[in-house]
């Protein structure tokens, strides 16, 4: 089998797929790409399965050598990559010969940028899936983010380099929202009129106490309810929960499976992709939608990313 070489792995690197859905109940929760429409994407550019695994690179990218060579494309945000000398350009497939070196430095736009390789990272699954739970120590190539020296198989590959190149339409519907869509959350109702207004008046600031657990918000703290307690319940992945302290958290893909604070919202599926591209210290918004909304504006993004013209060759 072919192999990728870790020459540097950047700041944190692990492999993702789509996450582990299902096994909730047991206290693990997905994981997966903290943006899984750019891993999608990616793999459809080097024409693998939409689940396979790839790498997710975060704020700084790391160096792979490709001792066989290999097919490859990069999705998500602009890292600066360069092939040897060459520039590459992010949302394009390219044939990378043998012995060839992939560089990626610092972000130039959203927190995360995927390699996505033909064939997929192969690693053993856990629970079904090839993903990273960093906070578990579990998937991945051994539960843990990249380091130098590591090596990692690459699966058969599928057919001859094609050149495939992301739409330009569906690259600037993939740009980040400042202005992040929610749901009302289960326990709106405790909140008062005043903090609802703050909340969805408000700006907020991503902290530097990110993970991906959870981001945690800055900005005008919400008074808690007065004089209500509840008993742990199941939590969401994108659930906006409010602790005693007033400031947000936003419920991230290592998300604990329950929690005991008041959630004022829940960004809703179509612009769940959008927290894996917000960095410390963006500033965000929160918008209402109602449920049928959420789901007119989920069913229509799957459409664009479905049609033919998303991917040009």
């Amino acid at each position: 089998m072919n192999s990728i070489q870790i020459q540097t792995p950047g700041l944190l690197t692990t492999v993702q797929d789509l996450g582990r859905e299902g096994f909730g109940p047991m206290g693990v929760s997905a994981s997966g790409a903290a943006d899984p429409i750019s891993l999608r994407l990616g793999n459809r550019l080097v024409g693998n399965l939409a689940n396979t695994a790839g790498l997710e690179m975060t704020l700084l990218g790391g160096a792979f050598v490709f001792p066989e060579g290999a097919i490859v494309a990069l999705a998500g945000s602009d890292f600066g990559a360069r092939l040897d000398d060459a520039k590459v350009d992010v949302g394009t497939s390219i044939e990378v010969h043998p012995g060839q070196t992939l560089r990626l430095g610092p972000t130039r736009s959203g927190a995360r940028c995927y390699l996505c390789v033909q064939g997929g990272i192969a690693v053993p699954p856990f629970l079904r899936s090839a993903s990273t739970h960093i906070l578990c120590g579990l998937g991945g190539f051994e539960g843990r983010p990249l380091k130098t020296g590591d090596a990692l198989l690459i699966g058969s590959a599928s057919g001859p380099f094609r050149k495939r190149t992301i739409a330009p339409h569906i690259s600037e519907h993939l740009f980040p929202r400042k202005v992040l869509r929610v749901t009302s959350g289960p326990q709106l109702e405790w909140f008062s009129e005043s903090s609802r207004h703050s909340f969805y008046s408000g700006t907020y600031r991503i902290s530097e106490q990110c993970d991906r657990m959870g981001l945690r918000l800055e900005g005008a703290p919400i008074s808690q309810p007065h004089h209500r307690a509840m008993i742990t319940e199941g939590v969401s992945l994108g659930a906006v929960q409010v602790p005693p302290g007033g400031s947000p958290i936003i419920l991230f893909v290592e998300q604990q499976t329950t929690g005991g604070y008041p959630k004022i919202a829940n960004v809703i599926s179509a612009d769940l992709h959008r927290l894996g591209q917000l960095r410390p210290r963006d500033e965000i918004r929160f918008e209402l939608v109602t449920w049928e909304a959420a789901q007119s504006l989920l069913v229509e993004q799957e459409k664009r990313l479905a049609s033919e013209e998303s991917i040009l060759e």
